[in-house]
């Protein structure tokens, strides 16, 4: 991630000096995608980082969902510096009745294509570890994810720029510069809104993928001493971690010390069925003996005795 935030760095400054010298708007909007994707680099190296601290007494689940904060934190920085941006210079363009100059459009033109070859070996780095962790798998990590979707945001973004820029030097119209950077904005906040809410929706607790999550409970109920399963509670704690939380009703007849074998067993079962589950609790009741405590009957006893 080092050499993708250095190469991101060198991008962005190539756009920049070359955005400035051609007075070129699409170019500007790519400039500021780059400096927003540098940034982001910044928030997963610090993810990566923070995530992986071990539990401690003020954070008993440990800190696997600081990946998610910082992945939220990433989709601000590309709403509000690469979209808003690029859509301010979108509409400056369109707004600008002055005489048209192409002076180092042709040295924007190459900056680009040089980016455009970088942006794509980034890319196709990002897809074979996502290959190699499996597609599913990769996708659950949202510092990969955010990778993906920068890379593939980047090479898109620079193809739109160069398109509108080309087209504005056939043509001599700038509605194609201007809508290349308002294509760009767009496509940024798209991605930005995809991001946040992902990241938002982990961060207020995200239950486990229904096929975990169908699994536990067929475990659950594959037991000979539950009679019954009341309520399964799941929630992601990190990208490879999962609470998962269970009322259960038992059979008749088990003694406390027979309770607390099944409990244990049945514990550590749902961890080798579902390895992510770290932190796994039971309330186990024996409703028969329950209901018959709170019945009617039972409390008339009591208040006679």
């Amino acid at each position: 991630m080092l050499v993708a935030l250095a190469a991101n760095l060198v991008i962005a400054v190539a756009k920049t000096v070359g955005g400035l010298l051609a007075g070129s708007p699409a170019l500007l909007s790519e400039a500021a995608h780059s400096v927003a994707d540098s940034l982001n680099e910044v928030f997963l190296l610090a993810a990566l980082r923070r995530s992986r601290r071990p539990a401690d007494r003020r954070h008993p689940f440990g800190y696997g969902k600081e990946r998610f904060f910082w992945s939220l934190l990433a989709a601000v920085g590309i709403f509000v510096m690469g979209g808003c941006f690029s859509f301010f210079q979108g509409v400056e363009a369109l707004a600008r009745d002055t005489e048209e100059s192409f002076g180092g459009y042709v040295a924007g033109l190459i900056v680009l294509g040089v980016a455009l070859l970088a942006e794509g070996a980034s890319l196709l780095r990002a897809l074979h570890q996502l290959r190699r962790h499996g597609v599913a798998d990769g996708l659950r990590d949202p510092a990969l994810r955010t990778v993906v979707a920068e890379d593939g945001t980047a090479v898109l973004g620079v193809i739109l720029a160069f398109t509108g820029m080309a087209l504005h030097m056939a043509t001599g119209d700038v509605v194609w510069e201007a809508s290349a950077s308002l294509a760009i904005g767009t496509l940024l906040v798209y991605v930005a809104y995809r991001l946040g809410r992902e990241a938002r929706d982990q961060l207020i607790g995200e239950a486990a993928d229904p096929e975990a999550s169908g699994r536990i409970r067929a475990l659950l109920r594959a037991q000979p001493e539950i009679d019954s399963v009341e309520a399964l509670f799941t929630m992601k704690t990190g990208i490879d971690s999962l609470l998962v939380a269970a009322r259960v009703d038992l059979v008749p007849g088990l003694d406390s010390e027979r309770v607390e074998e099944v409990a244990v067993r049945i514990k550590r079962s749902i961890g080798h069925t579902v390895p992510e589950a770290c932190q796994i609790f039971l309330d186990v009741t024996d409703r028969r003996a329950q209901e018959a405590v709170e019945s009617p009957a039972a409390t008339g006893e009591r208040g006679g005795a």
